[in-house]
């Protein structure tokens, strides 16, 4: 179950900088701050829940990497943001370092 709460916990990780990105919009301020703030709190509280079985070290690399390669992929899709090789590489790199802790746990 702690893995599940880490996955979920990453995918509420990216909620907090799209709703930053959101409330830099006049129509869409309040919505995103408040999405920001669910997302914050969500992710956080499930990345405790995780923390009880899973290692500190391992539950936040792959917190962050879940966050960070999603919020990436959210960008490119929703937001227009440049698209290159070596962004996708570096994108590619985190997935996979994700990967090998979970193998190596």
């Amino acid at each position: 179950m702690s893995w599940f709460y880490l996955i979920l916990a990453g995918c509420f990780e990216i909620a907090w900088p799209v709703g930053l990105k959101l409330a830099q919009g006049v129509e869409q301020r309040l919505f995103g701050v408040i999405l920001a703030v669910a997302g914050m709190a969500l992710s956080g509280f499930l990345l405790w829940l995780a923390q009880k079985e899973i290692a500190l070290g391992t539950a936040y690399a792959v917190w962050t990497g879940i966050g960070a390669a999603g919020t990436f992929l959210v960008g490119i899709w929703f937001f227009g943001d440049a698209t290159t090789l070596g962004r996708y590489l570096g994108v590619i790199l985190i997935i996979s370092g994700v990967v090998v802790l979970k193998l190596a746990h």
